[in-house]
């Protein structure tokens, strides 16, 4: 079972205020969207409590929320883009070969011999499945992504802070399907 980590998660994301009266539009990161209200009060990055949700409606892009510390559209305007955490132990420990996003963040990326290839940077996903984001691979300045598959990355050891990841030549910045110069290699 994966060690459970103390820091907050991201949950969601002030987008802004919504209408004249103070209230302030939040932005979901959760995979059902509604479920961000249900993490209340949201904490920042350190886990000091910033919000605190009075009542929420569902909008177009997010959710209208009046919240006890905001008082004026002002307010809400000047909160934009201020992060929205949830404490950890508001999470259900998630089931075998399932990881929260979080907790992969930072993790040390290895090939089968343990070498070392950096660190998971990002967990992206643009519609087609999850990609690991990896940066700090020797010999290259640039991150890359990885499908996040079992093939490709057949270990995940949470506890142990790594990854191992296989099958990765194709990947790899100048390496794989371009030539050297980032050309496509021709048949």
């Amino acid at each position: 079972m994966p060690e459970r980590t103390s820091k907050p998660v991201l949950v969601a994301a002030i987008a802004g205020a919504f209408g004249v009266k103070g209230e302030v539009r939040l932005k979901s990161f959760t995979a059902d969207p509604a479920a961000c209200l249900d993490y209340a009060p949201f904490v920042d990055a350190s886990g000091r409590e910033i919000l605190h949700i009075m009542a929420a409606r569902p909008v177009k892009g997010g959710f209208a929320v009046r919240a006890q510390e905001v008082a004026s559209r002002e307010e809400a305007e000047a909160l934009k883009s201020t992060r929205l955490y949830a404490l950890r132990e508001k999470f259900a420990e998630p089931d075998e070969d399932d990881f929260y996003q979080t907790d992969l963040l930072g993790l040390r990326v290895c090939d089968g011999a343990g070498a070392p290839l950096g660190h998971i940077k990002a967990v992206l996903n643009f519609g087609a499945g999850d990609l690991l984001e990896i940066a700090g691979t020797p010999g290259t300045r640039e991150s890359w992504s990885l499908p996040f598959t079992r093939h490709h990355v057949p270990v995940v050891d949470v506890s142990g802070g790594k990854v191992v990841v296989q099958d990765i030549e194709d990947y790899l910045p100048g390496q794989g399907r371009d030539g050297p110069d980032g050309e496509a290699a021709t048949s």
